[in-house]
């Protein structure tokens, strides 16, 4: 996977309030504007980032209905098979008369 660099990079990733604070260096003197070079960067900076976001957003949802399509069919393979005869269960214990073993008469 190839890494866009550029000379005006911003470090780590661009979130909205590092954008609100980016200072394009202005044209010099004569000219009105930004440097297009600096634009141009910048533009394709904000491309790759959103790219690289999409694909990750992307491979998320792809892994979250693989696991929910799992878990269906693990819960409709669990419902055809026929129930499982369980043990039979013990007696219950007859509880002891109210006083005895305390040595109350």
């Amino acid at each position: 996977m190839a890494v866009y660099r550029s000379r005006n990079a911003l470090a780590g990733p661009l979130t909205p309030d590092r954008l609100a604070t980016v200072a394009l260096p202005r044209t010099p003197l004569g000219r009105r504007g930004y440097r297009a070079g600096d634009v141009d960067a910048l533009l394709h900076r904000l491309a790759y980032e959103l790219h690289h976001r999409i694909r990750e957003r992307d491979q998320a949802l792809a892994e979250n209905q693989r696991i929910k399509n799992g878990l269906r069919a693990w819960q409709s393979a669990r419902l055809a098979e026929p129930p499982s005869s369980c043990p039979p269960q013990p007696p219950p214990c007859d509880p002891a008369p109210t006083g005895a073993g305390r040595g109350i008469a």
